[in-house]
Formats: structure tokens, C-alpha cells, sequence
């Protein structure tokens, strides 16, 4: 099991070449699954011997089917166990195409179904608020406008952001590079708003810091970071659920009531589907309304 799963980090990170962030996903789910199985297998009681970690041909379904039970008692969200569950369908997946196993035992299970909640947007307002919140000269405020702005104007993921180095801007073309989800390389572009707040932070930060946004030791914001400093910001216009996907939401919902084509902002947010991109059309009632009553011939008859 462990060579396998070594085996299997190879893999993901050489021949799949996944960003580093899913990488350490894949690998904290089998984690867990291994964990599960070692407390399983348990210790002969008669002994006191412990029981050797089964190899991949001896999980079956079954052993799946108690680790997502046992996650669920402990209280884990159905978006976890599906994510759990399609990580261990594609390890053993791997394990097939190397003539380790000839089943997949996960495949045998279905996927919980999931409430999908509508991510908070922000009105126009709202978001227009919220950029301009950090105050002051110094870098730290700065960086954390540059921040706000880069999200609300170009949509990009949290990891995206965090990934950014300063070569991968054009500022003066008003566009940047971005590695989205397989490390697939995107454009996209980015306001004058945004580039004039990113320009003040470069202006004013050490030199010697890494990366595009940095620490106060001059190291890259983790995505751990820069999630707490946009929710700091979004509690303050009473948004205190917000996060760097409010903002993502928020950027594709107002380039749609903009009257943006659905297939351009999929290229703009880097979704592989358009239908990942069809869940940012759930538009206010109010503004639907008023596009009737602009457009629509017999509106009034």
C-alpha cells in the first residue's frame, strides 16, 4: 500500500504535473484512508502483535464503503466524502493501468449527492466598497488592495492569485498569466483599477520580497493568508461568510448582467465545462426584470 501510493505521488506530479495544492490533497486523502485501514487491521489481542497494512488487492468495497461511514460519524461534509471518494476512484484507477489491481472498488460506490448553495455575491456597491477598505501608504495596505482588486477584476482562483510572480504580469498590455487547474496556462485580462493599485504595492514593498504578494517576512502569502485578509475586509461590509470565492462570484455575476457572453467568461474563469460556468447565471430577480422591461417588444400589452 505505501509503495503504491509513492508510486502514485510520482505519478500526479511528473506525468499528470498537478499544481502543488492538489497534489497535497490527493496525498492527505489517502492519509487518511491509509489511517483508516491501520486502525482496522488493529492489533491481535491474544499477541499484542500488529496486523500488517493490507495491499491494494485486498481492498474491497466494503472497506471503502466503513472509511466514508467512519468519516461521516466524525462529522465530515458530503462535499469531503464525494472528494474522498472520487481521489480513491482515480488512485485505483492508476492501479489498474499499472496491473496492480484489475477492479476498482471505489467505482462500485456512488457519490453523496450534494447541496449546492448559491455562492454569496456581492452587489455593484458592495464590491466597489470593499476594494477600497485597506487605508494608508504603507505595503502591507497596499498589498491588501492590490489584493481585493486583482480578485474582482479578473476572477481568477485563490490559487491562482497566490501563484503569481511578477513576471507573469503585463501591465501595460492590461493582461496576466495565470496556471489554473492542471497547471493549464490562461490570459486573462486585468482593469486599470487594478493595475494601478498593484503598482503602488510593488512601489512600495521590499525589494527582496518573493512572489507577487508577500509576507511581512518577505516570503509568499499562503493561500491560507490571503483568504484570511479578503475575509477581513468582507466581514467589515457585513459580509462576514465571504471569501476569495465571493469574489470569483461576484466578478463572473456582474460580467454577465454586463451582458457578457456565457462562453467568454467561461474562457475568462478557465472552466474546462460550460456547464461549471452556467452555475454563475443564477441572476438577481431584480435585475432579470429589468432587462425584460428594456428589451422584451410586449412587455406592456
Amino acid at each position: 500500500m505505501d509503495q503504491s501510493i509513492q508510486d502514485f505521488e510520482q505519478y500526479l506530479a511528473v506525468e499528470r504535473n498537478v499544481s502543488p495544492h492538489t497534489l497535497r490533497c490527493y496525498l492527505s486523502d489517502l492519509a487518511s484512508f491509509r489511517a483508516y485501514l491501520l486502525e482496522k487491521s488493529g492489533s491481535d489481542k491474544a499477541s499484542g502483535e500488529t496486523r500488517p497494512l493490507c495491499s491494494p488487492k485486498e481492498i474491497d468495497y466494503l472497506s471503502i464503503r466503513g472509511f466514508l461511514a467512519h468519516l461521516r460519524q466524525k462529522g465530515l461534509r458530503k462535499v469531503s466524502l464525494a472528494r474522498k471518494l472520487s481521489v480513491l476512484r482515480t488512485f485505483f484507477e492508476y492501479l489498474i493501468e499499472r496491473g496492480t489491481v484489475s477492479l476498482n472498488p471505489a467505482k462500485r460506490i456512488s457519490s453523496p449527492k450534494q447541496e449546492k448553495p448559491l455562492s454569496d455575491c456581492l452587489t455593484v456597491d458592495q464590491a466597489c466598497q470593499v476594494v477600497v477598505l485597506p487605508k494608508g501608504d504603507k505595503w502591507p495596505a497596499l498589498r491588501d488592495r492590490a489584493i481585493l482588486e486583482t480578485f474582482y477584476s479578473t476572477g481568477i482562483r485563490l490559487s491562482e492569485l497566490v501563484g503569481l510572480e511578477i513576471s507573469h504580469l503585463s501591465l501595460d498590455s492590461g493582461i496576466i498569466r495565470v496556471f489554473g487547474k492542471g497547471r493549464k496556462e490562461r490570459i486573462v485580462p486585468i482593469g486599470s483599477s487594478a493595475i494601478e493599485s498593484i503598482q503602488a504595492y510593488l512601489k512600495a514593498r521590499p525589494a527582496s520580497h518573493k512572489g507577487l504578494f508577500s509576507n511581512q517576512r518577505g516570503g509568499r502569502l499562503t493561500d491560507r493568508s490571503v483568504s484570511r485578509i479578503v475575509k477581513r475586509y468582507l466581514t467589515q461590509i457585513d459580509q462576514p461568510g465571504g471569501s476569495p470565492h465571493t469574489l470569483r462570484h461576484t466578478y463572473a455575476t456582474h460580467l454577465l448582467e454586463g451582458g457578457a457572453d456565457l462562453r467568454a467568461v467561461q474562457e475568462l474563469l478557465g472552466h474546462a465545462n460550460l456547464s461549471t460556468t452556467q452555475r454563475y447565471t443564477h441572476l438577481q430577480m431584480d435585475h432579470l426584470m429589468q432587462v425584460y422591461d428594456q428589451s422584451h417588444p410586449r412587455k406592456t400589452e
